[in-house]
Parts: C-alpha cells; sequence; structure tokens
C-alpha cells in the first residue's frame, strides 16, 4: 500500500512539533481606507439598494396602475374588453368606407 493511503493521520507529538499550538498571534491591522475607497464603497451599496428597490417597486406600481385602469372604466360602466370591441369596430367602419 502507499505512503498516502496508509490510513488514519496518527496525532502529533507536541514536543516533536515546532507548530503544535496556534501560529503567531499577529494580527494584520488593515490600512485605514481612503475617501475614495469609501465613496465607492457606499455608491456600490447605493446601487444594490436601488436595484433592489426597483425589482420590488416596478411590479407594484404596474399592478396598481392596472388596478387603477380597471376601476376608472368600472366607475364609467365599461370594462376593458368593451373598450377594445368598441376600437374594433371605429376601425372596421373606417376601412369600409
Amino acid at each position: 500500500m502507499s505512503e498516502i493511503h496508509a490510513g488514519p493521520l496518527d496525532q502529533a507529538d507536541p514536543e516533536g512539533e515546532h507548530h503544535a499550538g496556534p501560529l503567531s498571534s499577529a494580527k494584520h491591522s488593515q490600512a485605514k481606507k481612503s475617501w475614495r475607497e469609501k465613496r465607492w464603497e457606499r455608491r456600490r451599496r447605493r446601487r444594490v439598494a436601488e436595484e433592489v428597490l426597483g425589482w420590488i417597486l416596478v411590479p407594484v406600481i404596474l399592478i396598481a396602475g392596472y388596478w387603477s385602469v380597471r376601476a376608472g372604466l368600472n366607475a364609467l360602466g365599461t370594462s376593458p374588453t368593451a373598450l377594445l370591441q368598441q376600437v374594433k369596430t371605429v376601425v372596421s367602419s373606417r376601412s369600409g368606407n
């Protein structure tokens, strides 16, 4: 059998290992972001928020517009279907002349 697939690994001996515990605890201090980086991040967040709002608000506005047209036509005593029939009648009577 090859050494690669020899089986489970044995526990490492802490005295024999150079790095038995966590490696050096040197914390990487993050460099302060420049005003351009901050501005870029604000713009990116704003664009994402605008996209989310767009995907939510556009369908809501379209549905509200459809309902308002139907309500307006209903208040006038007609419907979109009847209105389209009237337009077809007018168009067909003009082409008959």
